[in-house]
């Protein structure tokens, strides 16, 4: 990106900043890092601070309907407290951490059609100005890829991608906003299930799996929802037979089998009962508690989109206009930069 004029706040003639994300995805609760390129102005400034700010796009459902806005989830103070000369440029490098429920923006490099961004605010002389807005690109971590992975495998096909406003009641989470992604059913399911909603909330330990099943009417009853939560250790990421695994849960979700809410281990399906606890590593119960040998079914992680087993990956791809996101994307930045600039 090209330096950023400030020409709110701080005045025509001011500092200029671009800031420069290192190449590639980072994690959820990686490291986000880069540089702050300043550039003087027709005068020296005291630079108070520089900050950045971590925004996505979220929606938000209320009584008239569904809106979306902007919403900062994290911000860090990378440098400042020094004096910037008349047209002298400097560099601030950083590197920060990323919260652990940042969305994923990519699957296998296919946009989701998520929008974050990095919001870099300069301070100078009591004014304050949003001089650079940079997309920010977030992939799986492994077990949120192998349970994409295993989905796609299955059967699921990926339908759509967004950030709601709001909580999700008996999980532990931080953000204000959760990433839902939407699946169309496989064949297996296709005739009681309207879709599947899938969200994860990952911390520290280990990624919690919150599933949601809109379930079909029949002729003699309404349709409903069933919610079914899971949570998995990082470390097993590769002990589990995912494909088995999945379609354990998805099947027990689905079925509404009697040992829902039964108060089995945090592994099997549990409503929202306002427990928070985290028993990462523990096993599951049910019908698919004794698939920890070790392997998984299919390809290795990564290596599914060559092989030709990207389940989910197929799925971005036919389901989604790659060029459409990305015009999407770039009106969005666009148009905050062009609010920023009118402050």
């Amino acid at each position: 990106m090209v330096f950023k004029r400030l020409l709110g706040a701080i005045g025509m003639g001011g500092p200029s900043v671009d800031t420069v994300l290192d190449g590639g995805a980072t994690l959820p609760g990686g490291a986000l890092s880069g540089q702050v390129r300043l550039r003087g102005g027709g005068a020296a400034v005291e630079i108070e601070h520089i900050a950045l700010e971590l925004v996505a796009r979220v929606e938000a459902e209320h009584e008239e309907g569904e809106s979306e806005g902007v919403v900062p989830f994290a911000r860090f103070t990378v440098g400042g407290g020094f004096r910037l000369g008349e047209e002298e440029q400097r560099s601030v490098p950083f590197s920060v951490t990323l919260p652990w429920e940042t969305p994923i923006t990519e699957l296998y490099g296919q946009q989701l059609g998520i929008v974050l961004g990095v919001r870099t605010e300069l301070a100078v002389a009591g004014a304050r100005d949003k001089g650079d807005l940079d997309q920010l690109a977030v992939r799986p971590l492994p077990v949120q890829e192998a349970v994409l992975e295993a989905l796609g495998q299955l059967g699921f096909g990926f339908r759509s991608a967004d950030l709601e406003y709001g909580r999700i009641g008996g999980a532990y989470q931080q953000l204000p906003f959760y990433q839902e992604i939407e699946l169309t059913p496989s064949p297996r399911y296709a005739h009681g299930v309207n879709e599947i909603e899938l969200t994860f909330l990952p911390s520290p330990e280990g990624v919690e799996i919150v599933l949601e099943a809109d379930k079909r009417g029949g002729l003699f009853s309404s349709g409903h929802d069933a919610l079914a939560r899971f949570a998995v250790g990082h470390h097993e990421v590769h002990t589990r037979d995912w494909n088995t695994e999945v379609d354990g849960w998805v099947g027990q979700l689905v079925e509404h089998r009697a040992a829902y809410g039964a108060g089995a281990g945090y592994g099997t399906p549990a409503p929202y009962t306002g427990d928070h606890g985290h028993h990462y590593g523990s096993h599951y119960g049910g019908h698919h508690g004794d698939h920890h040998g070790g392997h998984r079914s299919g390809p290795g992680i990564g290596t599914a989109v060559a092989t030709g087993a990207a389940g989910l990956a197929v799925g971005v791809v036919g389901g989604m206009v790659a060029a459409e996101v990305v015009d999407e994307i770039g009106d969005f930045f666009e148009g905050e930069e062009d609010e920023s600039g009118d402050d």
